[in-house]
């Protein structure tokens, strides 16, 4: 199932599904991001997100910053990052998922929020300027896409130099087979399209990437290893978690929070 548009209208179908449903899909909210991040937000919006981790706290960190959040669903990791971007800040979200869209305007007007907005539009193909992004957000969505090595240029392009990327995302420790492609749950479901460390790391650096960074949960891997970050291949610390993680004999996908930079010498490709 590697054409993109059959990828994309199969995704764009099931997600549709989800945004009519009360609640969200995948790990609850309250168990991905802290209590203070999410206070005082209504429990209906709180709780609707199909994400796999918190890529908004370690992504905006500055008042006055733009934030794009890539597939952005129900609107909630903008709703997040408008809280720490403030009133002078920017959120935009991208989804292309229609039902997804008018959900998020939606929660957007009721809480208030005229630092965001939302657009239509493909992760492969960003409705967003060059050049004009603080930080780019994604929360288990690019492994959704067909194409990511043109999702990271895409990234690259809509950030400033000095930007920044932090994406919560789903990855395995092996490199699923060919004929798995063809498993349309398992494509929605965040496995069939996960990348390996190796992989990932290798697409960031080809889009022009520095200072990449994979960091797990280390609990959810290895239960009694200690938290590390898998930086460049020999790094200490990680390296024993990496080599635990790729040597188990059966495939298994977690979670990663995925962080890199565009140096402030690079302009978009």
């Amino acid at each position: 199932m590697s054409d993109i548009k059959q990828v994309q209208k199969i995704v764009k179908a099931y997600y549709a599904d989800v945004a009519r449903q009360e609640s969200a899909c995948c790990t609850p909210p309250s168990s991905l991001y802290s209590r203070a991040l999410l206070q005082g937000l209504p429990e209906e919006i709180a709780g609707f997100s199909a994400g796999s981790g918190d890529p908004v706290s370690p992504g905006c960190r500055l008042a006055g910053e733009t934030a794009l959040d890539l597939g952005s669903g129900g609107g909630l990791d903008c709703f997040l990052a408008a809280r720490l971007v403030g009133p002078e800040g920017r959120v935009i979200g991208v989804d292309m998922t229609p039902e997804m869209l008018a959900r998020a305007r939606r929660d957007a007007a009721r809480l208030g929020l005229e630092q965001v907005s939302f657009r239509e539009g493909t992760l492969e193909a960003l409705p967003v300027e060059d050049s004009s992004v603080d930080v780019v957000l994604s929360n288990c969505v690019i492994n959704l896409s067909a194409d990511k090595p043109q999702v990271y240029r895409e990234i690259f392009r809509v950030l400033r130099p000095g930007g920044r990327l932090s994406v919560s995302d789903v990855v395995a420790n092996h490199a699923l087979p060919a004929d798995c492609e063809g498993d349309q749950g398992a494509w929605c479901a965040c496995t069939t399209g996960a990348l390996t460390l190796r992989e990932t790391r290798a697409l960031l650096a080809a889009a022009g990437f520095e200072g990449i960074r994979l960091t797990p949960d280390s609990q959810s891997i290895k239960p009694d290893a200690p938290s590390a970050e898998f930086e460049a291949p020999g790094a200490e610390g990680g390296q024993a978690l990496l080599a635990a993680w790729e040597n188990w004999e059966q495939t298994d996908f977690r979670p990663f929070i995925i962080t890199a930079v565009k140096s402030k010498g690079q302009a978009a490709a």
